[in-house]
């Protein structure tokens, strides 16, 4: 099975401490932006818009568009005015920050190394920025995107959640099909990267000295050190056999979070024909795999859920759903109109289970196919289903584009 490392950028490829990097950047957007706006003003609603979205956690929108809500009526400017201000920005303006960064040693060789083991490669920085800034700080780092082919990298424009939201985990692997082996998340900060990281299930790697020590109350690294240190160890993780464990409550919701959002993303991007195409006549459609999940949804999981929340210990007949696919003629259905019922109904589930305390994951039922069960049995079930239909999803999107 194919490693997967993710990677942070700053302080872990880039040296760029935001206590330098965040004043140089405000003040290279107030004097851009000087001539056309106010520039107190433009700087606290850029603030205000990256601490909502930093707070973000719904599916629906990505951090682009809960930002433009925000941001565009307190400046005063429309999207469309705005825009071609903002490319010259980071264009012309965003480049001269370089100055504030320096390349980590070693990280140019760390990555080379991984992508000659074979290693899957996707950023995990923090999606604030629209992806040329993105772009441009791994380019800093020595590490263009034109010359190194990492698997992702997230931007506010395409991505609906933060670090240290466990959900950015999430979304994360499920753009990358939900890599079935071994997940690694190397970072710098204990609290954005290795915390979430490891309550969503991950091993983690913090990029630290021997004589720091990780914030009271959050998990220690599964290992620590320089990037030369990472290889050895990953090698000896390798050797071991070890996966990824998104059995947790936590994760789990995490994961059912990221489903509607990372489909989201995708479909704004498919063409009719896409929606419609069969890789072969037995395998489904895109149209028919989001009708698929919106049906098991709205009439399986959601009524099972509020069953086994308001009784004690209920029984639950099994449902054959896949013969749905025919007899409801899910080809014909609009595939967009599919995906905002899958989103809504997708809502109604996270609700439910936001609201479960701790000691509820444990209450029972009596399932016809399975006997006795539990609620974290059920949920783990329904987030292995999310698993295999994105994977299916992107499966075949990848083949209606060859």
């Amino acid at each position: 099975m194919r490693t997967t490392l993710l990677l942070d950028i700053d302080e872990t490829l880039l040296y760029n401490r935001m206590d330098s990097f965040l004043p140089a950047y405000l003040q290279a957007w107030a004097e851009f932006i000087a001539p056309y706006s106010d520039p107190q003003r433009f700087v606290k609603a850029l603030l205000h818009g990256t601490r909502l979205i930093a707070e973000h956690e719904r599916p629906e929108c990505t951090l682009r568009d809960t930002f433009d809500s925000i941001f565009y009526p307190s400046i005063g400017f429309g999207k469309a005015d705005f825009q071609p201000l903002e490319d010259q920005f980071y264009q012309q303006v965003f480049p001269t920050l370089k100055s504030v960064c320096q390349p980590v040693p070693g990280a140019v060789d760390f990555v080379k190394s991984g992508f000659e083991r074979g290693y899957q490669i996707a950023i995990a920085t923090n999606p604030f920025f629209p992806l040329t800034a993105i772009e441009q700080r791994l380019d800093w780092a020595g590490l263009p995107v034109d010359q190194y082919p990492f698997a992702l990298v997230p931007s506010i424009g395409t991505f609906h959640f933060a670090k240290p939201n466990t959900a950015f985990f999430a979304e994360v692997l499920a753009n990358l099909g939900w890599p079935e082996g071994p997940v690694i998340m190397v970072g710098d900060d204990p609290k954005m990267d290795i915390h979430p990281a490891d309550q969503f299930g991950l091993f983690t790697f913090w990029c630290s000295n021997q004589n720091q020590d990780p914030p009271e109350n959050l998990q220690m690294p599964h290992s620590r050190g320089s990037l030369n240190d990472l290889l050895n160890w990953i090698n000896q993780l390798i050797d071991r056999g070890v996966l990824p464990d998104f059995s947790t409550p936590t994760a789990l919701i995490a994961t059912l979070r990221s489903t509607p959002a990372v489909l989201n993303t995708i479909s704004t991007h498919i063409t009719d024909d896409q929606w419609t195409y069969h890789p072969q006549s037995e395998e489904w459609c895109a149209a028919e795999i989001i009708c698929h999940l919106r049906d098991v949804d709205s009439e399986v999981n959601l009524p099972r859920l509020v069953k086994m929340l308001r009784e004690d210990n209920p029984f639950i007949p099994g449902m054959d759903t896949d013969r749905w696919n025919e007899e409801r003629q899910y080809h014909l259905q609009d595939g967009p109109m599919a995906l905002d019922s899958f989103m809504a109904a997708r809502l109604k589930l996270l609700s439910l289970l936001d609201a479960v305390r701790p000691e509820g994951w444990g209450r029972t039922a009596r399932h016809s196919i399975f006997g006795r069960t539990d609620l974290s049995e059920l949920v783990g079930i329904i987030a292995g289903h999310d698993r295999l239909h994105i994977q299916q999803f992107l499966a075949n999107l990848s083949l209606v584009s060859a």
